[in-house]
């Protein structure tokens, strides 16, 4: 039976504007023998679906430093200290788009990679979706608001045009809760 690891030291090894390192030495119960691990700990995220009355999701196109490419993606981004999940969510689909709200329903939550992070990722659908001011991303961020039919998403999931692990998180847990809306679009895949 797996069991969990004693941890016999924690200790920060660095600190950077989104997430910090942290190395833990641990004792592995079936060996006895101690191991030190890296760890990402970083403020929750979020992501938003925003679904419009004709059903399209509001999206960003975003330049990427990792993958030094531009990407298709939902509105997301970190939990201020003292915000809710939801709070920053409101805030961060009003930044990224310029877009509100009228009705929100957190859909799912996940590890975004628990061998690494010890943080969650909460995914929102936010419907009713009015335009109230131009978009608003900080200094690091270049964004291009468009909007995606949601009949296409998982075509553009499964040719690669969505490629961000977290967003195809956001979208298996919409479509889970919504099979309907994947089986009209895809019945030879439902």
């Amino acid at each position: 039976m797996i069991k969990p690891w004693k941890r016999i030291r924690s200790k920060p090894s660095q600190s950077f504007r989104v997430f910090s390192i942290r190395t833990d030495t641990t004792i592995s119960p079936r060996t006895g023998r101690k191991h030190d691990f890296y760890i990402l700990e970083s403020r929750d995220w979020i992501n938003i679906i925003p679904l419009t009355d004709d059903d399209k999701v509001v999206m960003i196109r975003q330049y990427r430093h990792g993958s030094r490419g531009v990407t298709l993606e939902i509105p997301g981004g970190l939990v201020d200290p003292g915000d809710t999940p939801k709070r920053a969510a409101i805030r961060e689909l009003l930044e990224e788009t310029g877009c509100q709200a009228k009705k929100w329903l957190k859909i799912g939550a996940v590890n975004p990679n628990p061998a690494l992070f010890n943080n969650r990722c909460y995914t929102f659908l936010a419907q009713g979706i009015k335009k109230m001011a131009d978009p608003e991303p900080d200094q690091t961020e270049d964004i291009e608001v468009t909007l995606v039919p949601l009949k296409r998403i998982p075509g553009l999931i499964l040719k690669g045009k969505i490629d961000h692990a977290m967003v195809i998180t956001a979208f298996c847990h919409y479509f889970l809760q919504h099979p309907d809306v994947f089986r009209k679009a895809y019945p030879l895949l439902a």
